[in-house]
């Protein structure tokens, strides 16, 4: 199946065409059509499968008309983009940058960390789409700089992580402003009851679709673990980044502990950099872009850009520290094994982080591979524990 079969416009396939996407997604083949015909919609749907551009493409042909564009007036948006990080955010602008680019939309992004008065500015101009982390645009509601009267259309992406982080009173307060008829698309790798909650109170009558079942990762991703003593990791991880010269993301559970690592590595030779909430906003666009073209080869990260980070063709993710939630694993890795490409996941366990292991494999229903690496092994290895892991049920 073609995107024009799914219904995009022929300036919208010729855009697609040009970026290099040539056969749709399983998520992109499920939700444009519905969202084509305006129907409201709950897409479960796992990171690195395309699902930016599944809402993005047709919420930008739905702006569009017969014979032309049609824009809406200055400072008045018409459809907004829900994200729960500021890296997400500018990912997510740049995508409907690129593929509004060539039919005359024009997007824009606001998120804290960052100047009000330029993001003021944009949003008094003409433009069509609104991407924003819920506590900036909050502030801007307060300060009557945004009017959202007039959006069409409301997305809300990746709706579990702003669980997580605590955003879902924010998310409420907006839709309470939001026109009661605009339309209404919900994106999220899992549905806990409380964003069915939601659900229920803001959508009406919505389409449900699920690609994949809650946790599930990507299939060409190998996942191995390397017993080490806590002292010695960072020996370990300057092992393992010489026999592998390859781009690497590195994730470590705190900010000191991430400029720990980044000092040490730049100290051995390494083109490394780090991001964290510590670092100003332009600080992490400016290591995240030098990152992504290649001029930064290690990038040491806290969870803050495990799902805001789109790198194409990330051959590999350590987990220096593992984290402390297991599903935050599943968020690390989905930075590489992306749109088919293979991956690794390599873990360094210490004795203290078995049980976090053991969870992490209940989570995945599989044993992640255990390797010592000759000269780094830990003074006792540490204990296998035997399980057996069901099968995941059908989605269906």
């Amino acid at each position: 199946m073609s995107f024009s079969e799914l219904g995009l416009s022929p300036d919208l396939c010729e855009t697609v065409a040009r970026l290099g996407y040539t056969i749709p997604t399983s998520i992109q083949r499920q939700t444009i059509p519905v969202i084509l015909r305006g129907k409201d919609l709950m897409a479960g749907s796992q990171t690195g499968t395309g699902k930016t551009a599944a809402f993005a493409l047709p919420v930008l042909q739905r702006l569009l008309i017969d014979g032309g564009v049609r824009r809406g007036t200055p400072g008045k948006p018409r459809a907004l983009v829900l994200v729960p990080t500021r890296e997400l955010a500018a990912q997510v602008h740049d995508s409907f940058r690129a593929y509004g680019r060539h039919v005359g939309l024009l997007s824009t992004t606001v998120f804290g960390g960052a100047s009000m008065r330029p993001q003021v500015q944009a949003l008094q101009r003409s433009l069509d789409v609104v991407v924003a982390t819920p506590g900036r645009l909050l502030d801007h509601m307060q300060q009557r700089t945004v009017n959202l009267s007039g959006i069409e259309i409301l997305t809300i992406d990746e709706a579990d992580r702003m669980l997580d982080m605590g955003f879902i009173p924010a998310i409420r307060r907006i839709l309470q402003t939001l026109p009661a008829n605009r339309h209404t698309l919900l994106f999220s790798a899992t549905f806990v009851q409380e964003i069915k909650a939601i659900a229920a109170q803001f959508m009406k009558d919505p389409v449900e679709i699920q690609t994949a079942s809650a946790n599930v990762v990507a299939s060409k991703i190998a996942h191995r673990a390397h017993p080490v003593t806590a002292e010695r990791k960072r020996d370990l991880v300057v092992h393992l980044l010489n026999k592998d010269c390859r781009q690497t993301l590195i994730f470590c559970r705190t900010k000191h502990g991430s400029d720990r690592l980044c000092r040490h590595l730049s100290s051995g030779g390494f083109r490394v950099d780090a991001i964290h909430g510590n670092k100003s906003q332009s600080a992490r666009n400016r290591s995240l872009q030098d990152f992504k073209i290649g001029r930064t080869r290690i990038l040491v990260a806290t969870d803050v850009a495990a799902r805001g980070l789109d790198i194409q063709q990330l051959p590999m993710v350590i987990n220096f520290d593992l984290p402390m939630v297991p599903q935050d694993y599943i968020h690390r890795i989905g930075r590489t094994g992306r749109a088919g490409n293979e991956g690794q996941a390599v873990s360094l366990v210490s004795r203290e982080e078995q049980s976090l292991l053991c969870k992490i494999e209940e989570l995945l229903r599989q044993k992640v591979e255990m390797v010592a690496v000759e000269g780094f092994e830990a003074p006792a290895p540490l204990q296998v524990v035997t399980r057996r892991f069901r099968p995941r049920r059908s989605s269906r």
